[in-house]
């Protein structure tokens, strides 16, 4: 299993926020290059950035972007707010070795299998979850979609990964919902990574033994709770 640091980006900066809330944000860096370059130092072999401005339609970070995928040097997932097959196609061709797409792909059946069909391999679906729903639009709106049932949905196609963030728990620091990533892991066809809580090794231990690809991790990271060098020892590769 892969620890992934996240990089979330918010008017240029590189933000942590707690339960998606932009009222509740913890941790604010300045120059988000210079952060992924500390984490690919420490030992980290992948990198997830995420758009919060386009994800809830506060703007973009597309500048920002396209310099820490220039400058990575390590595989790198980008999503938020991605919408478009133009925006796929733009952050492939600038290096992003995956693409995460959230809303789009869980409200357009017929969007998502035509996008994963074009580009095999190349996107990761997000289900971002609360209680067990799937919730869009930056976290603003929930659906009467179970996510179980969403990710069997998606088993018949050739996709990257499936990334579940449990929402509840997102920069909470009180650990993940492990039934939750269970029951997603066994139900999928795909390499699934969580988000979401994730505060102890132990938490990591936990998802590697329920079957997780990998996890993404943020707070517990960015506040020093989680040791990132015993972190990337362990779950760097």
């Amino acid at each position: 299993m892969i620890a992934i640091p996240a990089v979330d980006l918010r008017g240029g900066k590189c933000v942590q926020l707690v339960g998606g809330d932009y009222d509740a944000q913890k941790v604010q860096l300045d120059d988000p290059p210079s952060v992924a370059r500390d984490w690919i130092r420490t030992g980290f072999n992948r990198l997830h950035i995420v758009d919060l401005d386009a994800a809830t339609g506060r703007g973009h970070n597309t500048e920002v972007i396209r310099d820490l995928l220039r400058d990575a040097g390590v595989p790198v997932q980008v999503g938020g707010g991605v919408r478009h097959e133009a925006r796929i196609e733009q952050l492939l061709d600038e290096g992003a070795d995956w693409v995460v797409v959230g809303t789009r792909a869980v409200e357009d059946e017929d969007w998502r299998g035509e996008m994963a069909h074009r580009y095999p391999g190349r996107l990761i679906i997000a289900a971002d979850v609360r209680e067990r729903a799937v919730v869009t639009k930056g976290w603003a709106e929930t659906s009467r979609l179970n996510v179980i049932d969403f990710v069997e949905e998606l088993n018949g196609l050739p996709l990257g990964g499936v990334l579940v963030t449990a929402v509840h728990l997102e920069g909470r620091m009180e650990g993940t919902d492990l039934p939750l990533m269970e029951d997603v892991a066994e139900a999928s066809a795909w390499p699934v990574y969580a988000s979401g809580g994730v505060t102890t090794l132990d938490d990591m231990r936990a998802l590697e033994h329920r079957g997780l690809a990998g996890a993404v991790l943020g707070m517990a990271l960015y506040t020093g709770t989680l040791d990132a060098r015993r972190l990337a020892e362990e779950f760097g590769a």
